[in-house]
């Protein structure tokens, strides 16, 4: 290079030492990430369960006495910051890897999706123009493409959006069929164990609130939904879209999906699938016939951060035809122009509603290559297996009871047979105080969850949404006894009178539900007598109509 001739910066010869990528961010990344990970390492012992103990104003002084001020005059430097701030946020975290904590669809991730994570965060590609992420928008398309091809087998030309979860999806679906339906007012239809994201969706795009379909033991009604159809068909000719659940949030249920698709078609309407929680039954041959009749939607809402193991946000809106995705189109110099659009450059900026995003696809892929789609349907058929295990567990213990019917994919309800011996209202308290109880108590993380019981009404139900990719059901049934001793000193304040109605047998449980013999209890159970999850079958699949 001549004494004229100007230098040329590159990443190679910046040696500022802050910054994550280049030649030199790796070896500053790697001193810093092990004082995360040792805070990690010491946060579960610290903590000592699947949530810190003491409530929320426990944990939000312990919390600030260790991040305040957040915003100082002077800073106290990277390692600092990070030893404190990391620390209380991981002694002061609800736990997914503990397995007392399975009150939400908040899974575990697996550290091979985390380490991939890390790697994205680091490189920081934007994903809303070439060149920001030449590479991430390659492994992005694979990523997409291979997930349409997933959800829509027989699609001639499939495709798929990185979203931020379910609610973007639900929200970008709404959006392409109501610009499909212009210039008339779209109509939604759905059932009334819908997910709030799409009545959510439909307010914020400004169309009518969605007619709400009844629903039979947490299933969408196919007969309701042909009388609802037909009612708005009469409306001027109405465009329609039916909007289907593959996985509830309460129950887990699964709608009757190729009875709707049908019922969808012959009404003329678009068919929308939300299967946030239930999607990735398609990476298991023998769970995938439970969605029969998901591959004839023309949209469907597939979460990875549920029954995936991704890190926060791994959502993903899948689509039978390419073409839908056309009103997402959009023009702006800096990120598209077309000259560089017509001389090669690929375009991101139709691929999301958002401009800058990151690159989630990354997670996926990695862990998409990683186990294949034989060892990510391993994972998905062993929460299932545990989850019938739990089921069997409550199902023996004489002082809890599982709410009838089937189990939904991996979501277990039950409730202290102590709350059945008081008037509804306060055994329902029971059942919230056990709850409260427990989280208060930083021993477990249950759900809660208004469900239909034996005898038609509804009732206030503990839930378990078993999704730990190596939690066995010994590893459950501490929950068990915990439930059963907080349920003890709940009702011990509860009114003492008994409901007129009791415990009928109606309400003792299951149709399938045995008596349990003495001396069944989780406490005088030994590990070894616990119900084996890895080695029992796998449930036949749900029944898909009710």
């Amino acid at each position: 290079m001549s004494a004229g001739t100007p230098s040329v910066p590159g990443a190679a010869g910046v040696r500022g030492g802050r910054v994550a990528g280049g030649a030199h961010g790796p070896e500053r990344l790697r001193a810093l990430t092990a004082i995360v990970l040792d805070a990690l390492e010491d946060a579960a012992p610290a903590r000592g369960g699947p949530l810190p103990a003491g409530g929320p104003e426990a944990v939000a002084r312990r919390t600030r006495a260790l991040c305040a001020p957040v915003l100082p005059e002077e800073g106290v430097g990277a390692e600092a910051a990070l030893t404190d701030v990391v620390r209380a946020a991981a002694e002061g975290a609800a736990d997914p890897a503990d397995p007392s904590c399975v009150a939400h669809l908040h899974c575990p991730p697996l550290a091979v999706a985390v380490a991939a994570d890390l790697a994205g965060a680091a490189l920081n590609p934007s994903m809303d123009s070439w060149d920001q992420a030449p590479a991430a928008g390659v492994i992005e398309e694979l990523t997409t493409a291979a997930l349409a091809r997933l959800v829509h087998p027989a699609a001639p030309a499939p495709d798929a959006l990185i979203t931020s979860g379910g609610t973007e999806s639900n929200l970008v679906a709404l959006l392409l069929a109501r610009e499909r339906a212009a210039p008339g007012a779209l109509r939604v239809v759905t059932g009334a164990n819908a997910h709030h994201s799409v009545h959510r969706a439909a307010w914020m795009l400004g169309l009518p609130a969605p007619a709400v379909v009844a629903c039979r033991d947490g299933r969408m009604d196919p007969a309701a939904l042909d009388h609802v159809l037909t009612g708005l068909a009469g409306q001027a000719g109405a465009p329609l879209l039916v909007v289907a659940t593959a996985g509830t949030t309460d129950e887990g249920r699964i709608d009757p999906l190729a009875e709707i698709a049908r019922i969808a078609g012959r009404h003329g309407a678009r068919f929308h699938v939300d299967a946030a929680y239930g999607g990735p039954l398609l990476f298991s041959a023998r769970l995938a016939p439970q969605l029969a009749g998901l591959e004839r939607a023309d949209s469907v809402t597939f979460d990875l951060h549920k029954l995936g193991w991704q890190p926060v946000a791994a959502g993903v809106l899948t689509v039978a035809d390419t073409a839908t995705l056309a009103p997402l189109a959009l023009r702006t110099g800096y990120l598209n122009a077309d000259d560089d659009t017509e001389a090669g450059l690929p375009d991101l900026l139709g691929r999301s509603i958002r401009t800058t995003r990151r690159p989630d696809a990354l997670k996926m892929a990695v862990t998409f290559r990683a186990l294949g789609r034989r060892g990510l349907a391993a994972l998905v058929e062993h929460c299932v297996r545990t989850a019938h295990a739990f089921g069997r567990a409550v199902d023996e213990h004489p002082a809890l009871r599982r709410r009838p019917g089937e189990i939904g994919i991996s979501t277990v309800l039950f409730r202290p047979a102590a709350a059945d011996t008081l008037p509804d209202e306060a055994g329902d308290a029971v059942v919230a105080a056990v709850r409260r109880t427990l989280l208060a108590e930083g021993r477990a993380v249950l759900g809660r969850a208004v469900a239909e019981d034996g005898d038609g009404r509804g009732r206030l139900w503990l839930k378990a949404t078993l999704l730990h990719p190596d939690a066995a059901t010994a590893d459950l049934l501490p929950l068990l006894d915990l439930v059963t001793e907080a349920a003890a000193r709940a009702a011990a304040g509860a009114p003492a009178e008994r409901a007129g109605n009791g415990a009928p047998a109606d309400r003792a449980g299951g149709g399938d539900r045995a008596e349990p013999a003495a001396g069944t209890a989780a406490a005088d159970r030994r590990p070894s007598e616990a119900p084996a999850a890895e080695d029992a079958e796998l449930p036949a699949p749900e029944r898909l109509s009710p």
